[in-house]
């Protein structure tokens, strides 16, 4: 749920010719080359092992290891098929959001390529949307749609979950349910929240401004072009999702919902109950960890999470152990099938070159 940089490269391609030539100047970046993205898993893996040694041998921590060692292994099976059915959710999104066209089966290919790179390269959420745009652009698809609706992409899948802290925080705050917990941890977090949806509500206002002229620096023609991509993506964003099309709507609300379940699921194996409201509050707060440039999120993310949780009165063991085994899912299950995924993606991009998305 990390937001990315604007995607500068991709709308300043547009003023250098045809699709099929962005095509030759796109060959797949270094960073997502096969060597280095098994270095970057392999980094990740080690650092995920690293908790769980320091969980296992660290001293005092012995009720956190009690809380593993009674795992209900159900619950984590569970907390597996959810976070499956939000990877599902996420190409059930894509596929409306960049092109109606798309064959399923590419679709899930780079869908699943992008889940992939958010579990193993620093900056995750722009690491996969980066992979996505470069196989887009690589089918065919113009680079100025790829960017804007990159972001159209970004905003309405992140825009669930300030949704939901608002709705939430203030039905809380109101005591309509949930415990009783202060203002600060719930009304103030709605506000916030509401403050964020009307910033992007009112962005299109300013303008996507004045193209930069051809003597301009290569960074002031990228910040002109991210500029334009930005306000255009937005705007998009809201008439997508005026649009009513509900695979954008079912994909949105079950990418977000199926996550927030996998973190309750693994509180249940811990036979922790923790009230959902404390999970969809702090699950925002939470993340916000993902913003640290630490590969794959472990460490800003998994802290994040803890501390927010404890502080909204979850037991400080149960969430230690529930978010460990969350991140361990989160790690695993998106890398496993992104790995099949991004191999036969390049096989199909090889195969059809920029034939695919050429409709779009």
């Amino acid at each position: 749920m990390t937001p990315p940089p604007p995607p500068t490269e991709l709308a300043t391609s547009t003023t250098h010719g045809t699709a099929r030539d962005s095509r030759q100047r796109t060959a797949l970046p270094s960073e997502f080359e096969p060597r280095r993205l098994i270095r970057h898993a392999i980094q990740v893996a080690a650092i995920i092992g690293v908790l769980v040694l320091v969980a296992l041998l660290a001293p005092g921590l012995g009720e956190v290891r009690r809380h593993l060692g009674d795992a209900k292994p159900a619950w984590i099976a569970v907390a597996v098929g959810f976070e499956l059915l939000s990877c599902i959710s996420y190409v059930l999104m894509f596929r409306p959001v960049f092109c109606r066209q798309m064959p399923w089966k590419t679709a899930s290919q780079i869908g699943w390529s992008e889940l992939a790179m958010g579990s193993i390269v620093p900056a995750s959420g722009a690491a996969g949307l980066a992979l996505g745009a470069w196989a887009l652009v690589q089918g065919g698809m113009s680079p100025e749609r790829v960017a804007r609706r990159s972001v159209a992409f970004f905003l309405i899948k992140s825009s669930v979950n300030f949704v939901a802290v608002a709705v939430i925080g203030i039905a809380v705050a109101l005591g309509l349910f949930g415990p009783d917990l202060s203002l600060w941890l719930t009304a103030f977090p709605a506000a916030l929240s509401l403050l964020v949806i009307s910033a992007i509500l009112l962005l299109p206002r300013l303008g996507e401004g004045r193209p930069a002229p051809p003597e301009a620096s290569r960074l002031k023609r990228g910040i002109a072009a991210a500029r334009r991509s930005v306000i255009a993506g937005t705007r998009e964003s809201v008439e997508i999702v005026k649009g009513g099309d509900p695979l954008v709507i079912v994909g949105a609300l079950g990418y977000w919902a199926w996550d927030n379940a996998v973190l309750w699921a693994t509180f249940h194996a811990f036979g922790a109950n923790i009230d959902i409201s404390i999970i969809l509050l702090g699950y925002l707060i939470g993340q916000l960890g993902g913003l640290l440039p630490i590969p794959g999120g472990i460490g800003g993310i998994d802290g994040g999470l803890i501390g927010t949780l404890i502080v909204f009165g979850a037991p400080a063991a149960a969430t230690a152990a529930a978010v460990l085994v969350y991140r361990v899912i989160l790690f695993w299950l998106p890398l496993i099938g992104g790995a099949f995924a991004f191999v036969s993606l390049r096989r199909t991009l090889a195969r059809d070159h920029e034939d695919i998305f050429t409709p779009c």
